[in-house]
């Protein structure tokens, strides 16, 4: 953490644009692109590349930055409501950036069986900054995008409060995951990304250029991203931008669920790059891409990069096994 120091950006005719945040928080952009020397690739002509967005901001990490920051561009110091489950990441991103910027935030928790509990340590982080955190049942949960739900759950809320959606996954968000393809133009064949509602790779692939290609790895199982994916491109472009396909097959049972063998994988591959490995995204996606280099689904001379999109918990750990269906 950055420690509580405030940051605070003024709206300019009460509009800010991502440029004012980016001179409020400094994140590190465009962000590191480091190789990986890694003989399960390169015995197969192929080479690894790590896109370290981990390392964008230290609060806002990785694709947090790129989808938030647009949606509090749109904010303008506005008070701002959005969702996520027990253990979101963006909750904490949104809590913290609230913290820095100084606008007041409201998390939406999935499950009400959660307010007579003690907080866990994700979830007292967004309350240390100053997170108002409103926990409701899970049919609620799942209605929130219901006109009715909604206004209920801002009936409370300070007047001109704006919603982010869960996991900051909007049209805005989408728009804004485009650098991340802009900053791999020329530099990778196929980059590969885990996905959790959609918007970074919907962003990703419209901003990389001809000739490359965008993998998505869903963390949930069910089938339905690619609906989703094409939903938020249709929005954010008026079409399907870029090229992309999605591997559903490394879920490992969903969200936040894990495996001994995925476990063992992550702390192989720590070994072999000094690369702490987020278990719920992270580790899921770079086990396929070692899948697939397998397989043969790469053409000897490939280079395939993979977009660390976050680093563990720096308070819980890891978290396999704790299915409490997040998506940010």
């Amino acid at each position: 953490m950055t420690g509580s120091r405030r940051t605070l950006y003024e709206p300019h005719n009460g509009r800010v644009n991502v440029h004012d945040l980016a001179a409020a928080l400094e994140p590190r952009l465009p962000s590191p692109l480091r190789p990986a020397d890694d003989d399960r690739f390169s015995r197969r002509g192929l080479r690894l590349l790590l896109k370290r967005d981990d390392l964008i901001h230290p609060d806002l990490v990785g694709n947090k930055w790129r989808k938030l920051a647009p949606n509090l561009a749109g904010a303008a110091g506005r008070p701002v409501l959005t969702f996520g489950g027990a253990y979101s990441n963006h909750l904490r991103a949104t809590a913290a950036a609230g913290r820095l910027l100084g606008f007041p935030t409201i998390g939406v928790v999935r499950g009400d069986e959660l307010a007579g509990r003690p907080l866990n340590a994700s979830l007292a982080r967004c309350a240390a900054d100053g997170m108002r955190l409103v926990f409701v049942d899970r049919a609620t949960y799942r209605a929130k995008g219901d006109p009715e739900v909604l206004a209920g759950l801002l009936r409370d809320a300070p007047e001109g409060t704006v919603v982010v959606p869960e996991g900051g996954s909007n049209e805005a968000a989408v728009r804004g995951c485009t650098a991340l393809g802009r900053e791999l133009r020329g530099r990778a064949d196929v980059v590969a990304v885990a996905c959790g509602t959609g918007g970074t790779l919907a962003g990703l692939a419209a901003g990389l250029g001809p000739g490359q290609r965008a993998l998505g790895i869903p963390v949930l199982k069910g089938g339905f991203l690619e609906g989703e994916i094409r939903a938020l491109q249709e929005r954010a472009f008026g079409g399907r931008a870029g090229e992309w396909g999605l591997d559903d097959r490394f879920h490992f049972g969903g969200y936040a669920r894990g495996a001994p063998g995925l476990t063992a994988f992550a702390e192989d591959f720590e070994a072999r790059h000094g690369l702490a490995v987020e278990r719920v995204y992270v580790a899921k996606m770079l086990y396929a891409l070692v899948t697939q280099a397998e397989e043969g689904a790469f053409a000897p001379g490939t280079t395939v990069a993979a977009v660390v999109t976050g680093g563990p918990d720096p308070v819980d750990g890891n978290k396999e096994g704790v299915a409490d269906g997040s998506t940010g």
